[in-house]
C-alpha cells in the first residue's frame, strides 16, 4: 500500500515536468534572443551618417552624369561586374530610371538583416509614386562603406 506523500508525489509529478519543461523553453528563448543580438551586429551612428553620405554622394554623381564618380562609390564586387563607369552608368540609366528622376528622397531606419546592411531610401517620383530603394552596403578596409546593390521596391505608402 503506497503512503499519502507516495500518492502526492505521483499526482504531482505531470505538474513538475510542465514546470521543468515550461521553465527549460524560457531559458532557451531568452539565450537564443540574446545569442540573435550577439549574432546581428548594431551599427554605430557613425557608420549609418557614414552610409547615407556615400549613398547621397553616388547618387549626386549619377544625376550630374559623373559615372567615374558615381562608379567609386560601388564595392569591389560591383565594380568587377560591370568593368568600367560607363558600363556602371548605362546599367543605371536602364534599371535604374527612378532613382534619377526622384524629385524627393529620404532615407529611412537602416537594418542589419542576416548579416546584410540595408539602408532603406524612399523616392517620390515626379507622378507621386512612390518606391523604397534597399541599398545593401559593404565594409571595405580602409575605403570605407561602398554599395554592393540595390532594389526597388513598390511602397504602399502614399505622396500627397
Amino acid at each position: 500500500m503506497r503512503t499519502r506523500s507516495a500518492l502526492m508525489d505521483a499526482s504531482t509529478r505531470p505538474l513538475r515536468r510542465a514546470f521543468v519543461v515550461g521553465a527549460f523553453a524560457t531559458v532557451l528563448s531568452s539565450a537564443l534572443a540574446r545569442l540573435a543580438e550577439a549574432v546581428e551586429p548594431k551599427l554605430a551612428k557613425a557608420d549609418w551618417q557614414a552610409i547615407r553620405k556615400i549613398i547621397s554622394q553616388q547618387l549626386a554623381a549619377l544625376r550630374a552624369g559623373d559615372g567615374d564618380r558615381a562608379f567609386g562609390y560601388a564595392s569591389s564586387g560591383i565594380r568587377a561586374q560591370f568593368g568600367d563607369a560607363q558600363t556602371f552608368i548605362a546599367m543605371v540609366r536602364a534599371g535604374y530610371a527612378p532613382l534619377l528622376a526622384a524629385r524627393y528622397t529620404e532615407f529611412l531606419e537602416g537594418a542589419v538583416i542576416d548579416g546584410a546592411v540595408i539602408q532603406p531610401l524612399r523616392l517620390i517620383a515626379p507622378d507621386n509614386t512612390v518606391l523604397v530603394a534597399l541599398y545593401t552596403l559593404e565594409k571595405q578596409g580602409k575605403g570605407g562603406w561602398r554599395i554592393s546593390g540595390c532594389s526597388l521596391a513598390p511602397s504602399k505608402v502614399q505622396a500627397a
